[in-house]
Formats: C-alpha cells, structure tokens, sequence
C-alpha cells in the first residue's frame, strides 16, 4: 500500500510522536509510507526513522482549502492509496481532498474525546476502549481501538549512553530521589498537575532528598518557571528542575526513581520500568498497581478526581510510600515494564494498523451514505464554531477543547453531542 501519514501537528507531542512512530513501523512491514504536514521540530524524528517528510504550507485556520489543495495534488501524483489523518483538522481536510479521486481517508484521534463534526461514516481509530464505546453509541459504524504505541526497542532500560552527563548538565543531584515528569507545558490538562508537583515536591520535608524534573515547553511556560522558582527560594535548595523540551528525553526516564504523566508520556516512563504515578484533571493522581490497572486500560493513562482542591493531598498520598520504598519502587517498576510490553509494543500495533487500512480499502460508502452524514456533520461543526465564538467573548475559551472536555470527565456523552 501507498500511505500518507498526516499529524495534526509537527511539533513535539504525544499525539503526532505515536503518528511517526507507528508509520516508521508501518514500513517495516512492506509499506510505502510518508509524512506530510507543515516543518516542525519532529522533522528531525521522521529523518531518524528514514522516512520521507513532504512539506505542506502553513494551514492558517482549520479545516484549510490550501490544505486541501495540496493533499489531493499530492495524493493523484504519487497514487496514494490511504491518507491517514491525526486528530481532527487532518480528518476533515484528508476527506475532502480524497474526494473525487482514488484515495480514501481514514482517522486517528489520541485527544481524550472525538469532535462530533467528524463524519460518522468516517472509519476511525481511537485510544482507550471508554472513548471507543461512546464513539459506537454516538452511531460510528466503523471504530477501532489503537491504544497508544511504544517502539519498546528505542525506549527502555539501559539504552542511553551515560544518562548521569545530561542529568549533570542541568544540575540534578545524583545522590537525590529524581522525580520525573516529561510533559507539554500546556494550560489544557496538563498544568494544574504541573503546578501541583511543582508545590508538593517544593514542600517536602527537608529529610527527603528529592527533585523534581520536568522535561518540556509550552505555552504556560512562564507560569510553570515562576512557580518552580519559588518553590526552590522556599525550599532554601534546588527542588525543581526545568529542561526545556529535549530533542531525546530518554535520559530523564532513564535515571527516574519514580515517574509522573499522562498518555503516551507514561507509557514511555514504563518502557523504562519506572513506578508510575498517573496524572490527570481535577486533583487525580493514581499509581499504576495490579489493582489499578484496569481503569488504566479502560479509560487511558489520564483521569479525573473531585477537585483540585485535593491534588496536593492525592499526590503526597501516591507518592511518600514510594519515596519511602525502594522496594516498592522497583517492584512497581517491574509490573509497568511487563504490561507495557504485553500490551503496547509498537510491532504489534502497526499489524493492526495495517489491518485497518486494508479495512478502509475494502469498504466503499455509496454517495447516499455520505449523503446522509454529510450535512449532519456539517450543522454539527458550525454549532461548534459558534460555541468557540461565544467562548471567546465570554472569556473562557480553550485552545485545546477535545482535550479539555475528555470522554472521561464527562462520563457520559451530551445531549447535544449524540443529535445532530
């Protein structure tokens, strides 16, 4: 097959690392696969696994006819025969330009829930089994589940050279318990968990020697320094490290005794057979146990507590046994490395990507299907834009929305979301 991989984005993110990843292994397999999007930093990564990077002009507002444009010129040079887009934008785009021509289009979404407007009759990859069960009774035909991969071989114990060089080149105390988290430094989802790691390490007793090192950038980035700042000036001591993003992070897995993230970030802390505390939204903080592992498999590395009012206590609840336990750290650590392997290994996902493909090729939509959905999907996104419009003067608007409105908060899909 002839594949065009489509991210949503080229910068570092979780989302589109997994996009790269799984085509690299993709063409493992026999495929002719390419990435195509607008030049951002993970360029670099698509070189790294000899892919070919076809470069696209700058979208501008989504869905972009330029975009458009471009896919469907590409896509009748070079005969492609599946586009696969990442998240919404590229869903909707790929569509259109496979219109009219031999190509079909398939979708991707890693965001904690799927945008309505996305056609139902649009086959569909989603990332835990929770999102997957709403996506089928909101009346998607054509679901798949593709929980998030890891290229197990480039991420695991042992596989940097001399991790301890980088670690001194930021400061970091070697003789310390290293607390890591390896995050985007985004207001949606993320920064409420980064604060409160930043306060709770900041804040611990002076017996335990403890840092905290977070990898990554972002726009909340000025908030996350400030914040990291004072809790080193409180703490008298360097309790909290900043990077910035790194081009290769598998250093600060590597030297972590224990590992805080979401999504695609902790499933790389497992791959290194970190103990793993889960982050997510409202004051959640979970270890990753035998116990706890299910909810995990469910609903994905993410979740949502009753506040965050209570992150500061949840997160010390999940983390002084394993600062106290080295014990208990690597027995944690061994339990993560063995169910990352069993379940999310990177070969195994791109067989059941490419078993997907060969599904979209087989399956044709007649005109009157589309028919059907078209103007459906249609009414349903000039309902969101007029939502986001109304959220901007209102002043509570989020540039992340399918991330900050996850499936797993919600519990239930809306009213508004299930009808047209």
């Amino acid at each position: 097959m002839k594949i065009l991989v489509y991210p949503h984005d080229m910068n570092m993110g979780g989302s589109q690392l997994n996009a790269i990843e799984l085509a690299g292994a993709v063409r493992d397999l026999g495929h002719e696969v390419g990435i195509v999007g607008h030049p951002g930093s993970l360029e670099a990564r698509v070189a790294e696994l000899g892919l070919e990077f076809i470069a696209l002009p700058a979208p501008g507002r989504r869905p972009s006819p330029t975009m458009v444009r471009a896919l469907r010129s590409l896509m009748s040079e070079r005969g492609i025969d599946v586009i696969h887009g990442y998240e919404w934008p590229p869903a909707l785009e790929g569509m259109a330009a496979c219109r009219g021509i031999r190509a079909r289009c398939a979708t991707t979404v890693l965001s904690m829930s799927v945008a309505p407007f996305i056609p139902r009759t649009m086959p569909l990859m989603v990332g835990t089994e929770q999102i997957a069960d709403a996506e089928r009774r909101f009346g998607r035909g054509r679901v798949s589940l593709m929980e998030p991969p890891v290229d197990t071989v480039l991420n695991q114990p042992e596989v940097v050279d001399q991790p301890q060089l980088e670690a001194l080149r930021f400061e970091v105390d070697v003789q310390a318990l290293k607390i890591v988290m390896v995050n985007r430094l985004a207001h949606e989802m993320k920064l409420e968990g980064i604060l409160c790691a930043i306060e709770v390490v900041g804040s611990l007793d002076n017996e335990i020697r403890a840092q905290l090192i977070i990898v990554g950038d972002g726009p909340a980035r000025e908030e996350v320094a400030r914040a990291a700042d004072e809790a080193n000036l409180r703490a008298g001591s360097q309790r909290v490290i900043l990077t910035g993003e790194l081009e290769d992070p598998r250093w600060a897995y590597q030297i972590a005794d224990i590992t805080l993230g979401m999504g695609g970030s902790a499933l790389r802390a497992m791959a290194f057979a970190k103990p793993l505390i889960v982050q997510g939204e409202q004051g959640f903080w979970q270890t990753l146990t035998p116990r706890s592992q299910d909810q995990f498999l469910w609903h994905g590395w993410y979740g949502h507590g009753g506040g965050a009012q209570h992150g500061a206590e949840n997160l010390r609840d999940q983390l002084l046994p394993l600062l106290g336990s080295a014990e208990r750290r690597a027995e944690l650590g061994r339990f993560a490395h063995e169910l990352l392997n069993r379940r999310f290994s990177l070969r195994g996902a791109a067989q059941r990507q490419v078993e997907f493909y060969e599904q979209v090729l087989a399956t044709r939509l007649t005109s009157g299907q589309w028919a059907a959905e078209l103007p459906l999907a249609a009414l349903r996104f000039a309902r969101y834009k007029a939502g986001r419009l109304i959220a901007r003067l209102r002043g509570t608007w989020s540039a992340d929305d399918f991330n900050a409105t996850a499936t797993v908060a919600r519990g239930r899909r809306r009213a508004e979301v299930s009808q047209p």
